[in-house]
């Protein structure tokens, strides 16, 4: 876990649609991304919020988000 650094969330969102996510549908602060082969997951962060690194594990279970993709 110590891996993972903080982050703002427009760039973890820059970086999920680089490896192939893409919003499905947009609520206020949440968007709802998808991907072939992987369940529907929802991004609820503001573009300027800070992410830190015990969420952004948790992104990344859920999505396949590995540190050098960021």
């Amino acid at each position: 876990m110590g891996e993972w650094p903080s982050m703002k969330a427009r760039r973890v969102l820059a970086a999920l649609q680089r490896i192939g996510w893409t919003i499905k549908r947009v609520a206020s602060s949440h968007k709802v991304l998808a991907r072939d082969g992987w369940p529907d997951t929802v991004f609820a962060f503001h573009d300027g919020e800070e992410i830190g690194p015990r969420m952004l594990a948790r992104i990344a279970k859920q999505t396949g988000l590995r540190p050098e993709d960021l």
